[in-house]
Parts: structure tokens; sequence; C-alpha cells
């Protein structure tokens, strides 16, 4: 996969799904990416709840569902995964990992290369930085069975043919872009921090069109 020249005014144009769409980051996603002049297929559940997602196709289907990613990806360039799932301290989360792996195979059997997916601060390496109140709190009271489906998630796009990129966010916020992060994998002397959305899917577009963080997983942050 490579991309596409286009007008001048543009350095890249690329056809991109976005799952996890209607989230409050991956509004954002969208918006960047057709800013950037991408053409964005967003998988809905539904379109009633989707119809401010402007500029976006919408392809109505669950995310879980290789048929509907299938028919929601032809065509496609590259696709950036963005899903979530609420905090869940006793229930059993398997949407991330489920989903993903269907994604996953769906884009090997089209040869539909680029992944970029948002996992968070707290899965797999990047555990045991998030600082005193997330790691011995947070993360193991409310998001245990969540973050046990994000390392899943993780392991199903490591396993693939697939060229990926993991993003690892900071704690989340929704203050005003501050137009920079920082991308770190050696994560020594880093213990909690946070970032803004918007500055997450600016991240997250950027990685559709550079190989600095091919195959790797970084955790970013301000």
């Amino acid at each position: 996969m490579f991309p596409r020249p286009t007008a001048h005014l543009r350095r890249f144009e690329m056809k991109i799904l976005v799952l996890g769409a209607t989230g409050k980051t991956g509004r954002l996603i969208v918006s960047k990416a057709i800013a950037e002049g991408h053409e964005v297929v967003a998988l809905v559940r539904s379109r009633e709840k989707a119809g401010d997602l402007a500029g976006a196709e919408l392809a109505e289907g669950d995310a879980r569902d290789a048929v509907a990613l299938a028919r929601a990806i032809a065509g496609c360039d590259a696709v950036v995964s963005s899903l979530g799932t609420a905090m869940s301290p006793f229930r059993e989360v398997t949407l991330l990992s489920t989903a993903t792996r269907a994604l996953v195979g769906v884009m090997e059997r089209q040869n539909i290369r680029r992944l970029v997916c948002i996992t968070g601060l707290g899965a797999g390496d990047s555990r045991g930085h998030g600082g005193f109140f997330f790691d011995r709190l947070v993360l193991p009271l409310l998001l245990r069975k969540v973050y046990e489906d994000k390392d899943r998630q993780e392991d199903a796009i490591r396993g693939s043919t697939l060229d990926w990129t993991i993003v690892r966010p900071m704690v989340l916020n929704d203050k005003p872009p501050r137009g920079r992060v920082k991308a770190l994998t050696d994560l020594s002397g880093v213990h909690g921090g946070t970032i803004a959305r918007a500055d997450v899917a600016d991240f997250v577009v950027q990685q559709l069109t550079a190989d600095t963080w091919l195959r790797k997983s970084p955790l970013i942050t301000w």
C-alpha cells in the first residue's frame, strides 16, 4: 500500500475505514482525516446516531462482523481503529479483541496493509507507567477486564502480517490541542500524564502516511 499522489495542495490522499467513529476521539479522527484530504468511511452501529459525521460515508454494521467489515472496507487503503468500551469491573470484555481479530482477517484477505489502532496507557508493556492512582486503583479496580481485552487486541495485531502502528495515549482529556506530542517507547521514568483527544487524533492520522512508528507501540503524551 502506497499513498496516492494528489493535487498540489495535498501531499497524500487515501480512503480510510474508521472503526469507533462515533466515540469522542473517533469523531475527531474523522474530522482530521477529512481535513487532510482523505476519504473516510465510518462503520457505525446506527446511521441515525452518526448523522453528524460530516463528510464521511456511513456503513452500517457491527465491527465484530467479518461480512460487515468486508463490505465497509472495500476500496480502502487503510484502517483506523479507535474502538472503545465502557468500564467493566466484573463482566468479561471481548469486544476489542473479537473485532480486531475479524478486522485483521478481512484486511489480510483483501491485502489492505496499513492499520493504526488506539489502545491505551496500561496495555502491554506500558502497564505500571500511569502513576499511583491509575496503576493502583483505576486500572485494577475499574479497568482490569477492559485492559485484559486490550492486551488480546494488541496480540492479534502483532501476530498479523499487517503494517501496523499501535497508539497508546496517556489519560485522555477534552482540552484544546497543543499541536505537539511526545511519542515514547522507552518508558523509563514515565509515571502518568494526560493528552488531548484532538492531539491523539492528529497523531493517529499522521501515522497513516508515515513509517516512523511502523510495527511499534508508542505511548503518546504531552
